[in-house]
């Protein structure tokens, strides 16, 4: 057996309700880690055309979509919103060979996230209600109704648990941002120096 083991990197799956700036979280984050070619912030495959703003994805159609899932060209997929979403095989094999990922995934999805990548760490990102309901609002995409439907929705809860980190991000995105640059951090060092 060889004395060089090869290091297993880290997936973080950032989750929580619509409005609680998810995105903007990881993109502090991008900001920080942007030197960094050991920390990869996933792009996601999503059945949403490119220019329906939010996040950078590769937007596919439907029967795109289920083609690639039939040949196998993702570790994660699932259905959220009448959408689908799929993160890309590829992902796996960079954890597995050290990399740190980081993918917003769903808070459904999570034990196909589990099952496919083993350990993961979980950053769940959320505001207070007040606060999630104006950023939904303006943000347009929706109507009242639907973002209304969307704060009532029933999600399973994952606020607790050896694998989850809260991170409340009500104020200046700053605090939230360092709070998840530290949890990368802190799981990068941990990947680079197992117990």
């Amino acid at each position: 057996m060889s004395t060089f083991e090869t290091r297993r990197g880290a997936l973080v799956v950032v989750v929580g309700p619509s409005g609680a700036g998810k995105d903007s979280v990881m993109g502090f984050a991008a900001r920080h880690f942007s030197d960094c070619a050991d920390i990869h912030f996933v792009r996601r495959v999503i059945t949403r055309p490119s220019d329906a703003g939010g996040e950078v994805h590769e937007s596919v159609s439907i029967a795109e979509f289920a083609d690639m899932e039939q040949a196998g060209a993702f570790a994660v997929s699932w259905d959220a919103h009448g959408l689908k979403y799929g993160i890309p095989e590829d992902v796996r094999r960079n954890v597995e060979s050290g990399t740190t990922a980081i993918v917003n995934g769903s808070r459904s999805a999570l034990p196909a996230f589990r099952a496919a990548f083993g350990d993961i760490a979980i950053a769940v990102i959320t505001a207070e209600p007040t606060v999630l309901a104006k950023r939904l609002a303006e943000r347009g995409r929706e109507s009242e109704e639907d973002v209304l439907r969307r704060l009532s929705r029933q999600v399973p809860d994952v606020t607790t648990g050896p694998d989850v980190t809260l991170i409340d991000n009500s104020g200046r995105l700053e605090i939230a941002g360092r709070h998840f640059v530290d949890l990368v951090e802190h799981l990068r060092m941990k990947a680079a120096h197992p117990a």
